[in-house]
């Protein structure tokens, strides 16, 4: 039962659904999920990248030394 629950909350918050969500759905706190799936979470930062780009919401790196 565990491994199901694992997979579905892993799947929701690889595939983009927000932490609150995916929380309520879980019944759970949003810093559980967070916390615990974490690391299986991929692929989001190069999309998150590219939507902030688009909004114009990506801050400037700051100039080298």
């Amino acid at each position: 039962m565990y491994d199901s629950r694992h997979t579905r909350l892993t799947k929701w918050l690889d595939g983009g659904i927000p932490p609150a969500q995916v929380a309520e759905w879980a019944g759970s706190s949003v810093p559980v999920p967070l916390a615990a799936y974490v690391r299986c979470v991929e692929g989001q930062p190069p999309d998150l990248k590219r939507r902030l780009e688009a909004a114009g919401d990506l801050p400037e790196p700051p100039a080298a030394c």
